[in-house]
């Protein structure tokens, strides 16, 4: 079951880090490795999204529940179906000095053994990348971002 924890501090205030996580179906515009996105239901702050993740010959759909909590700033997201065991995911943005800290927690586990042992060969990779890419999201969409401090802590349980 791959595991990666990370808090990072960015030049953009919270809530725009926040409201460029929560923007779901804007993920196939920048993401590397999401060819589909879209909002199925929405009550209130929670909503349910299938994502289409694809690398080559592999491609899967999965839907989650996403909670959207703005006035604590933080996104939390939990796996109903699709091909994973179970997925959690955690977004936390806090005002840090002038700056955002990121506190981005990622736990998943495939049912499938092949794909996962797959999994297994290239996950920090795939994290390193998809956390870059939410920087230049941000960038793009906020103007030039600078990296003033960086601590990540990855690790991998299998």
């Amino acid at each position: 079951m791959p595991l990666h924890s990370e808090k990072r501090v960015v030049y953009y205030l919270p809530e725009q880090m926040y409201a460029l996580v929560a923007d779901v179906e804007s993920y196939p515009d920048f993401l590397p490795w999401c060819a589909g996105a879209r909002i199925n239901k929405r009550y209130d702050n929670i909503f349910f999204a299938d994502l289409m993740i694809g690398y080559k010959l592999f491609r899967e759909k999965f839907t989650s529940k996403v909670g959207l909590y703005p006035q604590e700033n933080r996104i939390e997201v939990t796996y109903t179906d699709g091909p994973f065991l179970y997925l959690k995911n955690y977004w936390g943005f806090h005002k840090h000095g002038d700056y955002c800290l990121i506190d981005f927690y990622l736990d998943f586990e495939f049912k499938n053994i092949v794909i996962q042992r797959m999994m297994r060969l290239f996950f920090n990779e795939a994290v390193r990348r998809m956390v870059q890419a939410f920087e230049d999201r941000a960038e793009s969409l906020y103007g030039a971002s600078s990296i003033f401090k960086s601590a990540s802590c990855s690790s991998k349980h299998f």
